[in-house]
């Protein structure tokens, strides 16, 4: 290690001893492998693919336009983080950003309602894998049959391979990282062109098209907020950057230009597929958005296989498995290093006991099995992979909505008075406002039942529970479980340790 990048490591430990912890992961990420981990947790690819059918199916084409209002009410939260980030360069993000600004049980339900939130992106992403890697495999003449079992076995494959190569270090998920977020960008963007280019079968008016949306104003807003959970699901977990902030060279700086980066990156590029996969349906676009509404069709995939020479489409489907298996490793690691943040302050239960870091792998070996095995839990209750990713984008959301209201008190305090590398300066009260807004609108759009995105809890398969319980909205249920049980073992174990704990106010430990 050369001398002026030794001191620059030794500033970092220095800076996070202000916060009372001791520098144990390992110091690997710059700039690009920064924006590199928080743009493969948003992969335009991997939301796209998920819920495009779900945004095409209930909206028509004019689901795009879900697009660009998502991005910019993801910025405004993205700008709020990116000036708290600035400030609090300590693993957990939204925990250790509440921790700070709040009171300690308001950070504690913050953090454990952002844990399993992550946890359940985890899954979410992890099932995504089969979308593309099924098709992929019978392109390729290896016959698959795409039925559930088959989808859980993958997706627990891909579970166990991304939790050992977090075990192994955060240089090698850095070095995975940043391969597969080249793939990504110019995967995306240059199938995209060569769709646009050659296979463009439908109008550029066709994005106007609201048959789909059904008549009456009303009837139309509620039917493209539900199409609007495809783009809900991609843009989030740009706060990643921050939260790999202990493993971040000069994160003070370069977390915030990450997190705002890495929205941007993946607003464009989400942009021109989505554009060019609506122009390349072949014939009529109202007979196929009729069939993907009745599961008869299988957007995006078969808008590539369909367009595309078999050995393109099969070099496209292979892009963009990199891209979502880049994802799941992107996402565990960031929920691995939350849940390290909290269980090293002693805020989850036993996590005395697993979370130790590696001598030698510098990583929290323990913490990445349990966030391993708890991700799996899901598979269990598995009824697809779009109910998955809609209760953990809205779990997502209450989490982001939590940690605005918390930034936004602080604002009134009178934080932030010390001076930090990125500052919104006057505009962070209006900034955070607007923050607040967009994320309390979004989470009534989430607990809003709808059998097409909130379906009900009897329609999850081993729960065996029918009558009024089993009429209850999944999301609904989803958030209660988590937060009564948060709650009992909060009253029963963490009250007491959060009264004798000891934290530093934000204006105490500002560089």
């Amino acid at each position: 290690m050369s001398t002026s990048e030794d001191l620059v490591q030794r500033a970092d430990a220095n800076d996070l001893a202000r916060f009372g912890y001791k520098q144990e992961l390992r110091r690997a990420l710059g700039v690009y492998s920064s924006f590199a981990i928080a743009f493969s947790y948003i992969s335009p690819s991997t939301g796209i693919f998920t819920l495009y059918a779900l945004g095409i199916g209930i909206g028509g084409p004019f689901f795009i336009w879900s697009w660009p209002l998502v991005v910019l009410g993801q910025l405004i939260v993205g700008l709020n983080f990116a000036e708290v980030s600035s400030h609090f360069p300590v693993a957990g993000s939204v925990y250790q950003w509440t921790k700070y600004l709040a009171r300690p049980s308001y950070s504690w339900f913050t953090g454990w309602i952002y844990l399993f939130a992550g946890v359940l992106t985890v899954t979410g992403v992890d099932v995504t894998i089969p979308i593309v890697l099924i098709p992929l495999l019978n392109g390729l003449g290896i016959h698959v049959d795409n039925t559930a079992s088959v989808q859980i076995t993958i997706a627990a494959i891909v579970l166990i391979s991304t939790t050992l190569l977090n075990i192994f270090g955060v240089r090698l998920v850095a070095l995975v990282n940043n391969t597969g977020v080249v793939f990504e960008i110019l995967g995306m963007v240059v199938f995209a062109l060569i769709l646009l280019i050659f296979y463009s079968h439908q109008s550029p008016s066709v994005i106007f098209d609201t048959k789909a949306l059904g008549t009456g104003l009303g009837n139309q807003a509620g039917v493209f907020l539900a199409a609007m959970f495809m783009s809900l699901f991609v843009i989030y977990g740009f706060d990643t950057a921050s939260t790999l902030a202990e493993e971040t060279k000069n994160p003070r700086r370069e977390a915030p230009r990450a997190v705002l980066a890495a929205i941007i990156g993946a607003a464009v590029i989400g942009a021109i597929f989505l554009f060019a996969t609506l122009l390349a349906i072949p014939g009529d676009i109202d007979k196929y958005v009729a069939q993907v509404g009745a599961g008869k069709a299988a957007p995006p995939v078969d808008i590539i296989t369909g367009n595309l020479p078999q050995w393109g489409a099969n070099l496209y489907l292979l892009v963009v498995l990199a891209a979502i298996y880049v994802c799941c490793l992107a996402i565990q690691t960031s929920t691995i290093r939350l849940a390290y943040g909290m269980a090293r302050d002693g805020q989850l239960p036993l996590g005395r006991i697993y979370n130790r870091v590696s001598p030698s792998l510098h990583t929290p070996v323990g913490t990445a099995i349990v966030v391993g095995a708890l991700s799996a839990i899901p598979l269990l209750y598995y009824a697809g992979a779009g109910t998955i990713a809609i209760v953990a984008t809205g779990m997502i959301y209450f989490a982001y909505l939590l940690a605005n209201l918390a930034v936004l008190l602080a604002r009134l305090r009178g934080w932030p008075a010390e001076k930090a590398p990125f500052k919104l300066g006057g505009w962070g009260l209006a900034v955070n406002i607007l923050a607040l807004v967009w994320g309390g609108s979004m989470l009534l759009n989430f607990l809003w039942p709808r059998s097409g995105s909130n379906p009900a809890l009897s329609a999850l398969p081993n729960i065996g529970i029918g009558g009024p319980i089993g009429n209850l909205p999944i999301f609904e249920v989803t958030v209660g479980i988590i937060i009564v049980v948060g709650a009992i073992y909060f009253l029963a174990v963490q009250r007491r340790s959060l009264a004798s704990a000891e934290i530093k106010p934000a204006t105490e430990i500002g560089r």
